[in-house]
């Protein structure tokens, strides 16, 4: 009836949802993999199925954040309105699991719980976590202002999803009066800034006017995740296309993107001294190959077509719960991956 009543509510984006929430804990299952300590004689073996999942799973935070600019762009009515509407649903959460993550040590450690279950739930939280200390804790829920800690490290998004929040009024303005041609030209520019990362790591440091007192260069201003709003902005409008002509086009560049960034990590993790900004380099959200990936399921997703109500509404309330999913499950990734 919910479904009925609201003719607005779009069935393929709840699956998008659904397969964004799927993909992002699947995710964080499989990063010990790729981050295994020790030497085991099967150690090729584990870094090899990392790889191969790490790289299928990357397009799952860019979905959110296409999502977002599908539903939310252009903003409607004030933007005081909307500032508090939206920012207050997902800060209040985060706080609360924030200040419950960074607790989680101390807690043991009063429960008289041995400090190494701490690194069964977190495996890279390291020494001073499991000191169990509440000054630690305490430490670590005065830095949540600034940024999240290492027990709490999904915690990432939402910062930069309470930005992407206060900056959704302002790029409205231009959206809702931008013509078709002008998105698209952002789009192109957008594109061009997803190879930044590989020009610093095999080219140089500073590009486009950045330097040593200028962390913003030529293409600073369309870089970085308001892209994917406007994709998905772009992209969510659907399209005229069969099946046929969908697939024909989606699975290519999937594969180009998957193979992009499945061979970039296996090259880059072959070396034993690379560093932690090398190993992540190809699995970098704001690239091309994951931006591939990403709008490949986005169309993909778009020509699914669901008739059973019970599904439908299955589909709704499953993602309505999507958040507090993110917030919680980085409770499980430790033991699941055990």
């Amino acid at each position: 009836m919910e479904l009925q009543k609201n003719p607005q509510h779009i069935v393929w984006l709840d699956v998008v949802r659904f397969v964004a929430m799927f993909t992002v804990v699947c995710c964080h299952c499989t990063d010990p993999f790729n981050f295994y300590p020790g030497t085991p004689p099967n150690i090729g073996e584990i870094k090899l199925w990392g790889a191969i999942y790490g790289a299928l799973l990357r397009p799952c935070v860019p979905l959110f954040v296409m999502i977002t600019g599908a539903l939310l762009l252009p903003v409607r009515g004030e933007i005081s309105v909307f500032y508090k509407k939206r920012i207050p649903r997902v800060l209040w959460p985060f706080l609360i699991w924030s200040v419950i993550y960074n607790l989680f040590p101390w807690i043991t450690g009063v429960l008289g719980i041995k400090p190494e279950v701490i690194l069964d739930f977190f495996p890279y939280s390291g020494e001073e976590v499991m000191r169990q200390s509440l000054p630690v804790s305490l430490d670590y829920i005065a830095q949540i202002p600034f940024n999240f800690s290492i027990v709490d490290v999904h915690m990432w998004y939402i910062y930069l999803l309470i930005g992407l929040y206060l900056y959704l009024p302002v790029f409205s303005a231009w959206v809702e009066k931008a013509s078709e041609k002008g998105k698209r030209w952002f789009l192109y520019i957008w594109g061009a800034s997803l190879f930044i990362p590989y020009l610093m790591e095999f080219v140089s440091h500073y590009l486009f006017g950045t330097c040593s007192w200028n962390a913003y260069g030529l293409f600073y201003y369309f870089a970085g995740f308001n892209g994917y709003l406007l994709l998905g902005h772009y992209l969510g409008k659907g399209n005229d296309w069969s099946v046929g002509k969908t697939l024909a086009v989606v699975v290519p560049l999937f594969l180009i993107g998957y193979l992009a960034t499945f061979i970039g990590f296996r090259y880059m993790t072959s070396d034993p001294n690379v560093s932690e900004e090398g190993m992540e380099l190809f699995f970098t959200y704001c690239s091309p190959n994951v931006m591939l990936m990403t709008a490949a399921i986005f169309l993909l997703m778009q020509k699914v077509r669901i008739t059973s109500p019970l599904i439908c509404r299955a589909l709704a309330n499953l993602t309505k719960l999507g958040f507090g999913v993110y917030c919680v499950h980085y409770f499980f990734v430790g033991p699941s991956y055990l």
